[in-house]
């Protein structure tokens, strides 16, 4: 009986009473909502798939050919909606987690530089004053050796001596504190 019902009601549409439609409308819209809630989960959303549903129905009645069949017609068309909008929301989804997975990797990496820059500092600061000068001369302050000389009043040879000793130094502190972790 129901079938029968709708059947006459698509013929009617289709040959052009547009009455037909709100008693389509009033016989469909609960179950097309429905089906939307049960695939996404949000009653919000399950009536914006209704309606855009409804819309496609209407664009694409005409070429219904078998007016007997509307309900599983319009109802694949409820479901392909809520699948569209579930693969969106996934990819949306995605996306946001991409985006904060980079976010939380940026921010790890700055903990991480941030950490080495600290580890480094303490050991600069383990130094002799006369080797942690020759260091920061020349990595920090991009003096060539004999200007570090010149600045210091030494000879370039000493300048070489510091720099090779404090790398040292650098080296075996950073390696322990390397190990500790």
């Amino acid at each position: 009986m129901k079938k029968e019902i709708d059947k006459n009601l698509v013929l009617q549409f289709q040959s052009g009473d547009k009455n037909a439609l709100p008693e389509l409308v009033k016989r469909w819209h609960k179950e097309f909502c429905g089906k939307a809630y049960w695939l996404v989960k949000d009653k919000e959303v399950a009536k914006d798939i209704a309606q855009e549903s409804w819309n496609t129905i209407i664009d694409k009645i005409d070429s219904l050919k078998n007016a007997s069949s509307f309900g599983g017609w319009a109802m694949r068309i409820v479901y392909h909606k809520s699948l569209d909008w579930l693969r969106t929301r996934s990819k949306e989804q995605l996306q946001k987690n991409e985006y904060y997975n980079y976010q939380d990797k940026s921010d790890s990496v700055i903990d991480e530089d941030e950490q080495i820059k600290q580890t480094l500092l303490k050991a600069l600061n383990t130094l002799p004053i006369n080797q942690q000068q020759v260091i920061k001369l020349f990595y920090v302050e991009d003096y060539a050796l004999k200007e570090i000389s010149e600045l210091l009043n030494i000879s370039v040879g000493t300048v070489k001596s510091r720099l090779f000793h404090a790398r040292e130094k650098l080296k075996t502190i950073l390696k322990h504190t390397k190990d500790k972790y």
